[in-house]
């Protein structure tokens, strides 16, 4: 299993130095190791973070099989590695190590793209085809490993970060109508498949494409398929527990300590319970590790979206289950100190402290750990926030996350609103109407199916790329089993009414758990990843937008109006910028990491 990064080159000139630089941007993906191959039409690219089989596995990878040869770079891994090892060897397959790395490219010599359908894992990787010189490329089925691409002089690069392809030689780094639209209207979202800068794309989830006769052509192998729930609610209660508690088992695996992530919220006090079970008939204990902020329980103010703080939570896991507990407090000034390095880890402008406290703490995990797993994604699959259960948001048009469309608009420079008109509705529509919903379905049902599926494809993604690229800053691997498209695509057909049970978000996970948590945990009311409510990272904040309104020249207000922004980081904002946790603070951060991103990256604005 290889948490790593991978790259490429095609048909486009390459050179000891090119290769070395693009390097560079991978090694904090892969500090333990790099390979390069280079070939007559270019070169494929790989960093190392050995968690599986560490002696073995080095890549790029190169295999023969009747009469064709395959090289394969690959950033991921499999959980169902044993079983497709166990069919590739009936059909005469021979392996020299472990990895998963030999596995799935023994298994792409034998079924061609259809390998994808028998995969259960996170992946990102590319696969050159000697005989035939072409190119396959592929992304998980959610998108929890990252690929980007750009068709750039009648060739191509890959890369599993954006910095890597930045650094081509002579790339443009331009932001255009589209980019503009996306950090405005749309961030810190972004449209699948899109990369923001000018020529750079996105491998959307569930996607592969092969690349031959200079041309990138994309086929989408999954997507969330409607189907009858036929299972009464006792039967649905048993199949989630059996899905989770597989998903987050096969997750375990490694050859190198593990840990998890706990919040004392439900999600991670799952997955945590699972692994502490586990564990403990090893005679091993589990190191958990926790964030909360300096003084948290001096400011902390409860609200409709975060009604109580995690600490007394975290207490009551600890006297349930042998635990190895590590707590990291986060005071303001290093949430400020993160905000550039969280911008270039992103390569983006992202959730502002939602990232940066995430960055540090992932810091800590990482000098206990190398792979830790974490609860995201239960929300969106099983209907836990509040835009599944509140009507006025739910039934209202637009993405519930960013109900602020006005504001942002306001925030444009006139030619840029002009220009741009209905960008983000049009998104929103064509994710609605690419749902997948068997006809005759009720009105409800049909809403709560397109909000699955605007969460799965727009905010899911967001926190996956949040929990991506802070945690491999470290070399930090993070595991997601809530991830497990078996789960996903479950939980697609489940009524809503049973996922509402006793009118509880995730009312259906918590009852089809029961016994496996203590109950005031099983039954906590959501809160959301934590938020600082310290008044000086407030300050710190404000000053820095001070010193950005003051720099007539900074490179936001080619974007921007320096007004409308004062005006809207001035007033208490009744509607966040994005999601829940997004007010003032935050906001004014974000535009600060966008200033800071178009100057660090030295961004040309069209």
């Amino acid at each position: 299993m290889h948490m790593c990064a991978i790259a490429g080159i095609l048909d486009l000139p390459v050179s000891d130095g090119i290769q070395e630089a693009m390097l560079a941007t991978m090694k904090r993906r892969g500090p333990d190791g790099k390979g390069q191959w280079s070939f007559r039409r270019g070169c494929l690219l790989h960093t190392r973070l050995a968690i599986i089989d560490p002696e073995g596995g080095g890549q790029p990878m190169t295999v023969s099989w009747q009469g064709e040869t395959y090289t394969i770079c690959y950033n991921g891994e499999l959980y169902n590695t044993g079983e497709l090892r166990r069919e590739l060897e009936k059909e005469g397959h021979v392996f020299s190590g472990h990895s998963d790395t030999e596995v799935l490219l023994h298994g792409y010599t034998q079924w061609g793209e259809a390998v994808l359908d028998r995969l259960n894992g996170i992946y990102a990787f590319a696969v050159w085809e000697h005989g035939r010189e072409r190119l396959f490329l592929a992304r998980d089925r959610i998108g929890v490993k990252p690929l980007f691409y750009a068709e750039y002089r009648g060739g191509l690069l890959f890369a599993s970060e954006i910095k890597t392809i930045l650094a081509y030689p002579g790339f443009p780094r331009e932001l255009d109508e589209t980019g503009v639209a996306e950090l405005v209207l749309m961030g810190p979202g972004r449209t699948p498949g899109c990369g923001v800068l000018r020529g750079i794309s996105e491998m959307e989830p569930g996607t592969y494409g092969f690349y031959e006769e200079d041309h990138l052509k994309k086929t989408c192998y999954w997507r969330l398929r409607d189907r009858e729930h036929r299972e009464d609610f006792l039967r649905t209660c048993s199949h989630v527990r059996e899905l989770l508690t597989d998903a987050i088992r096969r997750q375990m695996v490694s050859d190198v300590p593990i840990g998890t992530f706990l919040s004392g919220g439900l999600d991670s006090s799952l997955i945590t319970a699972v692994c502490s079970r586990e564990m403990e008939k090893q005679g091993r204990v589990l190191p958990t590790f926790s964030v909360d902020y300096l003084d948290n329980e001096k400011f902390f103010r409860a609200g409709k979206f975060q009604p109580n703080s995690d600490a007394p939570f975290i207490t009551v896991m600890e006297e349930h289950f042998p635990l190895e507990t590590h707590h990291t407090t986060i005071s303001p000034e290093e949430l400020a100190e993160a905000l550039v390095p969280a911008t270039c880890a992103r390569d983006l402008p992202g959730m502002a402290d939602v990232d940066f406290s995430l960055l540090v703490f992932c810091g800590q995990i990482a000098k206990r750990v190398k792979v830790a797993l974490s609860g995201e994604c239960a929300d969106e699959i099983f209907g836990g926030y509040p835009w599944y259960r509140d009507p006025e948001i739910r039934d209202r048009e637009g993405f519930p996350w960013a109900q602020n469309l006005r504001q942002r608009h306001a925030l444009l420079l006139p030619r840029w609103r002009d220009a741009l008109g209905d960008y983000a509705m049009d998104r929103y529509r064509e994710t609605v109407s690419a749902c997948d919903i068997l006809p005759g379905t009720s009105p409800l049902e049909r809403r709560m199916k397109e909000m699955v599926n605007l969460n799965l494809h727009w905010f899911m993604q967001t926190l996956l790329d949040r929990k991506d690229r802070m945690s491999m800053y470290w070399g930090l691997e993070v595991r997601v089993p809530f991830c497990d498209y078996r789960i996903a695509e479950y939980l697609y057909g489940v009524p809503w009414e049973m996922k509402n049970y006793k009118g509880r978000e995730k009312g259906l996970l918590r009852e089809a758990m029961t016994g496996l948590l203590p109950e005031q945990i099983l039954w906590r009311k959501k809160s959301p990843y934590p938020k600082t409510f310290h008044p000086e990272y407030g300050r710190i904040m404000k000053e820095g937008m001070n010193r950005l309104l003051s720099d007539k020249n900074a490179p936001i207000w080619s974007l921007m109006d320096p007004n409308a922004a004062e005006k809207l980081t001035g007033d208490r904002m009744g509607t966040p910028w994005y999601g829940q946790l997004m007010r003032e603070p935050q906001t004014m951060a974000y535009f600060l990491q966008m200033d800071a991103w178009l100057r660090s990256y030295r961004i040309t604005v069209q």
